[in-house]
């Protein structure tokens, strides 16, 4: 009898329902099928795989460590064959982590090595983000008043080149206009010209 466990339905972190395989990969998709051709979702499947494997591979340590825990002498072949099957998981594992491509920012890793929770590492990366927003809001406002100053002081100083520089802008808006709705269908739609 295997011990390990064959075929356990598990929520995966990221929201995805697996099934557990058993102590052979999953064989690959069959590259004649329409959706198994997609790139991405040969991605998708392989990452599956790796998720089921590390699953697989979790279960059989906790086997691993109840026969080591109570181990006496009948038990030498059970926790032999245990070894085994840790072994050739692992293996497997790694042959399948060869088809996945995922980067990890080292970030993470020296997270996760200090035991310390990798979210901490998304939420830097937001607020970070914020911040800089914030900056360039900041930034973009500032140009704006100074423009807007800059234009009241220029209108009193050379009234007739401001009105001339506002028709400018305003022919010139106008001018993109047409070309923006001839590509805008009346509920907001964009059209698209089809291809030859």
């Amino acid at each position: 009898m295997d011990p390990s466990p064959q075929n356990s339905s598990s929520a995966t972190g990221n929201g995805v329902l697996s099934t557990s395989a058993s102590a052979t990969p999953s064989p690959a998709p069959n590259p004649t099928s329409g959706a198994a051709s997609d790139p991405a979702e040969e991605a998708k499947q392989n990452l599956n795989q790796v998720i089921n494997s590390i699953d697989k591979t979790l279960g059989l340590l906790h086997q691993l460590y109840i026969t080591v825990s109570s181990f006496s002498v009948a038990s030498q072949l059970p926790l032999l064959q245990r070894l085994n099957a840790l072994v050739a998981e692992f293996d497997a594992m790694q042959k399948m982590a060869d088809k996945c491509n995922i980067q990890i920012p080292l970030e993470v890793v020296s997270l996760i090595d200090d035991g310390k929770n990798p979210d901490e590492f998304t939420k830097d990366v937001i607020n970070n983000c914020v911040a800089k927003n914030q900056v360039t809001k900041g930034k973009s406002d500032a140009f704006k008043s100074l423009r807007k100053h800059l234009l009241e002081e220029l209108d009193h100083a050379f009234p007739d080149e401001v009105d001339m520089y506002r028709e400018i802008r305003t022919s010139a808006a106008e001018s993109r206009r047409p070309a923006q709705s001839q590509h805008t269908l009346p509920n907001g739609d964009v059209k698209v010209k089809p291809e030859h």
